[in-house]
C-alpha cells in the first residue's frame, strides 16, 4: 500500500518538451512500457546516475551523450538491460540508433533509459516497433501518462510540478520518477525526469540537478539496495522568455533552485511512499552531529537496520533496536551519556538509557501512526540530516520472491 500518496497532483506541462507512450509488450502485452520525450532543439540537459559498477548499459551511454546536446530520451520498462556486456551495449544503441532514423538526428542525441529485470537481453524488436507509435503520441500534457508508462513495482504514478513568477513570466518545473525497491542512495531502482522551461547553462543545470538529489534521491532508502539503473535527469528547454541563467545566484537563480528541489523531494518522498509492501513512512532525523557524513551514517544504520524495519511493521516500540543501530554506526569516539532518542514527540531515551518519562503506552502510540519520526540527538556539534525511509513487511518478501515468476 502508499503511505500517504493518492492522486497525481497537476503536472503543469512544460513548454519545449513533449512525451509519448506506447506499448512493446515487453513483460505483459498491451501494457504502456515505451515513453519517448523529445526537448525542443537548444535544450540543456543534466543528469546524475548509479554509482553501482555494475550499471546498466543504457546508463553507460547515458553518461556519455549527456555531455553533449539532447534530443530525445527514450526509456523502456520491463528489462533493465544490465549484466548484458558488450551485447546490451549494443542493444541500446540500437533502439537509439532507430529512433533517431525514425525522427531524423542524430543517434549521438538520444539517451536511454531502462529499469526491470536484470541480466536478460533486451528485446530490441519490440521496443523498435512501439517507437513509431510513441512518437505519434507526443505531446506537452503527457506527463500523467508517462508516469505511468514508466512504473514497474509501483502501485501509483509518482510527479510534482511548480510554477513561479519572474518579471511577469511563469516558469514551470514538471517531474515524474519511478521507483518502489532495489532503492538506496547513490542514486536512490529509480528514475526521474524533471523538466522547466526556464533556459540555463548545462554547467549550472548540472550543479543544481546535483545540489537537488543530494537532498532529495539520494537521502531515501528503502532496502538497502544501490540499482544498476538509477537515473535522475534535469532538462531545461529555454522557452520562458527570460535571459539565460549563466550563474548559481541571482533572484531567478533562487526562485528556480526552490523550484526544482520542491519537485525533487516531493517525487523522491513519494518513493518511500510508495515503497515494496510499506505500511509506515519514516522519518529519521539526526541533529547534533560533529559531521554531515556521522549524522547520515547514523541514519542510515538505524534506516537500514533489519530488526528496527521489522518493528517498525509491527508498531513495537522497541527502542532498544535503535540504540543499538546508534551505536554500531561507527561515528568514532561516540559518548552514549549525550544521546536523547524521540518517538514523535515522545522521548524514550535520555542520556543513552531509558528516558525517566517514557511509558510503553506512550510509544506503542506513536507507532501506532502511518507516518513516524525517529529522532536522534547526537549532542557532538550543529550538524544535521534526514533521511526517509519504510518498514519492512512480509509484502515486500512477496513482491520480490515472485519478481521473476
Amino acid at each position: 500500500m502508499a503511505v500517504g500518496l493518492g492522486p497525481l497532483p497537476t503536472l503543469h506541462p512544460v513548454a519545449g518538451f513533449e512525451l509519448g507512450i506506447a506499448s512493446a509488450g515487453i513483460k505483459r502485452p498491451g501494457r504502456k512500457d515505451v515513453v519517448v520525450m523529445r526537448c525542443a532543439e537548444g535544450s540543456t540537459v543534466a543528469g546524475v546516475f548509479t554509482l553501482n559498477a555494475f550499471c546498466a548499459a543504457p546508463v553507460i551511454l547515458a553518461k556519455q551523450r549527456v555531455q553533449g546536446p539532447v534530443r530525445y530520451l527514450l526509456t523502456n520498462t520491463g528489462n533493465a538491460n544490465a549484466g548484458t556486456g558488450e551485447p546490451g551495449l549494443a542493444a541500446a544503441e540500437r533502439t537509439c540508433a532507430k529512433l533517431a532514423e525514425l525522427t531524423g538526428v542524430d543517434a549521438s542525441l538520444v539517451l536511454p533509459y531502462s529499469t526491470g529485470v536484470i541480466g536478460e537481453p533486451l528485446p530490441v524488436e519490440k521496443i523498435e516497433g512501439a517507437l513509431q507509435a510513441a512518437l505519434d503520441d507526443l505531446s506537452e500534457n503527457n506527463w500523467e501518462a508517462a508516469a505511468t508508462g514508466i512504473m514497474t513495482t509501483d502501485t501509483l504514478p509518482k510527479g510534482a510540478s511548480r510554477q513561479f513568477q519572474h518579471d511577469g513570466v511563469t516558469i514551470t518545473v514538471t517531474g515524474i520518477s519511478k521507483g518502489a525497491g532495489m532503492i538506496r542512495p547513490n542514486m536512490a531502482t529509480m528514475l526521474g525526469y524533471i523538466a522547466t522551461d526556464a533556459k540555463v547553462a548545462r554547467d549550472v543545470l548540472q550543479n543544481l540537478m546535483l545540489d537537488g538529489a543530494n537532498k532529495s534521491f539520494n537521502r531515501i532508502t528503502i532496502d538497502g539496495d544501490t540499482s544498476t539503473n538509477d537515473c535522475c535527469m534535469l532538462i531545461a528547454t529555454g522557452q520562458a522568455a527570460l535571459p539565460e541563467i549563466t550563474r548559481a545566484e541571482g533572484e531567478l537563480f533562487a526562485k528556480l533552485k526552490q523550484a526544482v528541489f520542491e519537485v525533487c523531494m516531493e517525487v523522491a518522498q513519494a518513493i518511500v511512499r510508495d515503497g515494496e509492501g510499506a505500511t509506515k513512512f519514516v522519518t529519521v532525523e539526526v541533529n547534533g552531529g560533529g559531521t554531515h557524513q556521522e549524522c547520515l551514517d547514523v541514519g542510515y544504520t538505524v534506516a537500514h537496520s533489519p530488526l528496527i524495519k521489522t518493528a517498525l511493521f509491527a508498531s513495537d516500540p522497541n527502542w532498544g533496536r535503535i540504540l543499538a543501530a546508534v551505536g554500531r554506526a561507527g561515528v568514532p569516539n561516540l559518548d552514549v551519556s549525550k544521546i536523547d532518542v524521540f518517538l514523535g514527540e515522545v522521548c524514550i531515551a535520555s542520556r543513552g538509557a531509558r528516558a525517566a518519562t517514557y511509558t510503553e503506552a506512550q510509544g506503542a502510540a506513536v507507532m501506532q501512526q502511518e507516518e513516524i519520526t525517529i529522532r536522534i540527538e547526537l549532542g557532538r556539534g550543529d550538524c544535521s540530516e534526514t533521511i526517509w525511509t519504510t518498514d519492512l513487511s512480509h509484502e515486500y518478501v512477496k513482491i520480490n520472491a515472485e519478481y521473476r515468476t
